[in-house]
């Protein structure tokens, strides 16, 4: 066999290749210390995020399980899409937890552990799992990402919901990467650090458990898992009149608050069932009466709830009529119209009172503005006439008080008002207030909005709050919204309004903003 002689290198040589040496330890020390303490920081600020995210994704499916528990006819189909979606987000959550294992495995040892790595800036072991074993996980992850994002995506109605999840399970390839021929799982994994790997995969469990978070917010709001929300619930009693002529028929339609095709309460009147929600008598006698009852039905845990209902009424020969020129209840600290008649007397020879508490002022012949104060009381007019020189009593009236319902928040834009979804840029930049107002074809009552908060979210997926100690958009907010391109969400929450009354409250739920 043949010798080749060994080349003789030169000193210079020497030099050189020891001095390219040196030069990559310097380069592995200086990402050891510098860029893979960001990565674990990441990591862990995500690991955060998505526990939150998983416990509140538990308390959706236990209230999908309480109302399949309480009602499986109307649940029993979201129920198990419900059940759909846990597994599979269970299934790649687990898998790309595995994959994680497997790497700081290969990169410490058997002993690895993937919240305290070892050889953080290895740079063989995730290309060897994920690309380079006999078993390579890469191409397995991405498919079943890919099949994933199209389930979750296929559930969801929202057009700007289905977007974000499809941006954050995104597996294209830039085109930097397709020009030097890379595949998705080659361009995000071969040659990366172990602890950038595992940041990454961590990154998609986060990922994994938002999109299930919007679907199964999806999934209770088909379904409407608590069929009673509101904060108090009441019987109600709406008569054709309050006040009757002898021989007329006293009718009055019962309900509750909230109604429920699947679930229909059971009226009780003087004792005895009630068929459907009509109720009607014949009024022989003159004089006042009280129709007492009460209503029964089960909420969303199953528990029965029971309201007691009593409404007085009046019955008359020909006399006066009053009502609410906008409803059947009158709100606090708000200008109500009245109107009153008493057929055959003129409206200046009326007479009207009210007791209960607030203000009752007359604008006219039978016209009036009524302020009452005492909320969950009842405000009681009294009407009388002036009748051949005497002073007749025709009737009292009696009316719930309420407190004004919350307003809504919105963005003005020309006649428009803009409650959140799809909003231009230009829109946004333009606005200098945020509005609030009742406005629901009966009542148009504006509000002044004390201050609110604009929640707005990195790159990483962090909230980042803006507040606003007034109707105003802050400068900072202004610059956040500039940064935005088109398809980010920010969320407008914690909106303080004042209105008439001079009560100032929190409005419930945010309004939900995708720059378009």
């Amino acid at each position: 066999m043949a010798k080749f002689k060994k080349k003789k290198v030169s000193p210079r040589q020497k030099m050189i290749n020891l001095m390219y040496v040196v030069l990559m330890a310097m380069l592995a020390l200086n990402v050891s210390s510098d860029v893979l303490k960001g990565f674990t920081l990441v990591s862990d600020k995500l690991e955060l995020s998505t526990s939150n995210a998983s416990q509140i994704n538990e308390g959706l499916y236990k209230e999908l399980a309480n109302q399949m528990n309480s009602n499986p006819v109307k649940a029993k189909n979201w129920y198990e899409k419900g059940q759909h979606v846990r597994q599979i987000s269970n299934e790649l959550f687990g898998f790309a937890e595995e994959l994680k294992v497997s790497i700081v495995k290969k990169s410490d040892g058997t002993d690895g552990d993937v919240r305290n790595i070892k050889n953080q800036e290895d740079l063989e072991a995730a290309t060897y799992i994920m690309l380079g074993s006999r078993e390579a996980k890469g191409e397995e992850l991405f498919n079943r990402v890919n099949s994933y994002r199209e389930e979750v995506v296929a559930m969801l109605h929202d057009d700007s919901k289905r977007q974000v999840i499809s941006s954050n399970l995104n597996t294209d390839v830039p085109q930097s990467a397709r020009i030097e021929g890379k595949n998705w799982q080659e361009y995000m994994f071969e040659g990366q650090p172990t602890a950038a790997a595992v940041t990454l995969l961590t990154k998609l469990q986060h990922d994994v458990r938002l999109a299930e978070n919007e679907v199964l917010h999806e999934l209770v709001n088909q379904i409407d898992v608590k069929d009673l929300r509101v904060n108090e619930v009441n019987a109600y009693v709406v008569p054709n009149a309050q006040m009757l002529v002898q021989g007329d028929r006293f009718r009055a339609q019962i309900f509750m608050a909230a109604v429920d095709t699947t679930n229909r309460p059971t009226i009780y009147v003087n004792g005895q069932p009630l068929n459907g929600g009509s109720y009607e008598t014949v009024c022989n006698r003159t004089g006042d009466f009280t129709l007492n009852g009460y209503i029964e039905t089960k909420n969303g845990d199953g528990q029965t709830i029971r309201r007691d209902f009593q409404q007085k009424y009046s019955v008359i020969a020909p006399g006066a009529t009053l009502s609410a020129d906008i409803m059947n209840v009158l709100y606090a600290g708000y200008d109500n119209p009245i109107s009153v008649s008493v057929p055959g007397v003129a409206g200046n020879k009326l007479r009207v009172s009210m007791s209960g508490g607030g203000s009752f002022t007359q604008k006219g012949d039978g016209k009036y503005i009524a302020s009452p104060t005492n909320v969950g009381g009842e405000a009681v007019f009294t009407v009388s006439a002036q009748m051949e020189g005497r002073t007749q009593e025709m009737g009292k009236f009696s009316f719930r008080v309420r407190k004004l319902p919350d307003p809504t928040a919105f963005i003005v834009s020309g006649d428009d008002r803009l409650t959140g979804g799809k909003i231009s840029k230009q829109v946004l930049m333009n606005m200098n207030e945020l509005n609030a107002a009742i406005d629901d074809g009966l009542l148009n009552i504006p509000f002044s909005v004390k201050g609110f908060e604009m929640v707005f979210y990195d790159n990483m997926g962090n909230a980042v709050p803006e507040v606003s100690q007034s109707a105003s958009i802050t400068a900072r907010q202004r610059n956040m919204i500039r940064q935005l391109g088109r398809g980010k969400r920010f969320f407008i929450t914690k909106i303080k309004a004042q209105g008439p009354d001079g009560v100032e409250r929190e409005l419930k739920g945010a309004m939900d903003v995708v720059v378009n």
